[in-house]
C-alpha cells in the first residue's frame, strides 16, 4: 500500500542546509502495523509529514498504491489528507469548541464517509458513550487521546499515522490507548505507522525500524 523510496529532505538553517532524511526506504502493506523509532532529531516526524503530504521531499518519492503521492498536486494532496489518512498526535489536537461527538465525526464528515453504525462502534469500544456532550477541556489526557483515535478512524482511512500517541500518558494509560488503537486499526482494515520512543510499545506492532542519522536501520 505504502512504499517510500530513497527519500531525502533538508531544511535551511543559518549555518546552511541541514539534511534530515538521507535516502529513507520503507514499505507498509495494507493492514500492517509498523513502529518507527529513533533519537530526537532523527527525522521521524519529518518522515510522517512527507507521507501525509504536509511537506515535499527534496528527492525520492512516496508511493501510495503504486502512484507517486507528490505528483498529485496540492488538490490531490489535500484529498489524500482528507480521505486517505488518519492522524493521531501526542498533544491530541482536538477542536476545543466542539464536543466529543462533533470531534469524533469531524474527519469522517470532511471525507464524506460519515457512517453512524461505525461511529457508534468506535464510541462503544473507546468508552466514550457517557462523554459525548463534554468538551476537550473537561476530559483527562487519556480520554482526549481516545477521542483523537476515534476521530482518526471514523472515516476508515487506508493509513493511520500516529506521532507519539502515548507520549503524554503514564504507562497504564499508554497500554490502554495502544490496545484500543491496535484493535480498532484492525477493525477498520487500516495500516498503522506509529512513531514511539518506547521499545516496549514498539514490540507490540507487526514490525519496527529505527531512524538513525536520517537513514533506516532495521530491528
Amino acid at each position: 500500500m505504502l512504499i517510500v523510496e530513497d527519500l531525502h529532505k533538508s531544511f535551511p538553517t543559518a549555518q546552511g542546509s541541514l539534511p534530515v532524511l538521507r535516502g529513507v526506504n520503507l514499505c507498509l502493506e495494507a493492514g500492517e502495523s509498523l513502529a518507527l523509532m529513533g533519537e530526537s532529531g532523527s527525522g521521524k516526524s519529518t518522515l510522517l509529514h512527507l507521507i501525509a503530504g504536509l511537506e515535499h521531499p527534496d528527492g525520492g518519492r512516496v508511493l501510495v498504491d503504486g502512484e507517486p503521492l507528490h505528483a498529485r498536486g496540492e488538490a490531490g494532496l489535500a484529498r489524500w489528507r482528507r480521505t486517505g489518512i488518519g492522524l493521531v498526535f501526542q498533544q491530541y489536537n482536538l477542536i476545543g469548541s466542539l464536543d466529543v461527538s462533533a470531534n469524533l465525526g469531524f474527519q469522517a464528515r470532511l471525507a464524506g464517509r460519515h457512517d453512524p453504525a461505525w461511529t457508534a462502534h468506535l464510541t462503544e469500544r473507546l468508552g466514550l458513550s457517557q462523554l459525548l456532550s463534554r468538551y476537550p477541556e473537561q476530559l483527562s489526557g487519556g480520554q482526549q487521546q481516545r477521542v483523537a483515535i476515534g476521530r482518526a478512524l471514523a472515516g476508515r482511512p487506508a493509513l493511520v499515522l500516529a506521532d507519539e500517541p502515548t507520549g503524554s500518558l503514564d504507562e497504564s494509560s499508554s497500554d490502554t490507548v495502544l490496545d484500543l488503537l491496535l484493535g480498532l486499526v484492525r477493525d477498520a482494515g487500516s495500516g498503522l505507522l506509529m512513531v514511539t520512543h518506547s521499545a516496549r510499545l514498539a514490540a507490540r506492532l507487526s514490525r519496527r525500524l529505527t531512524l538513525h542519522l536520517g537513514q533506516v536501520r532495521l530491528e
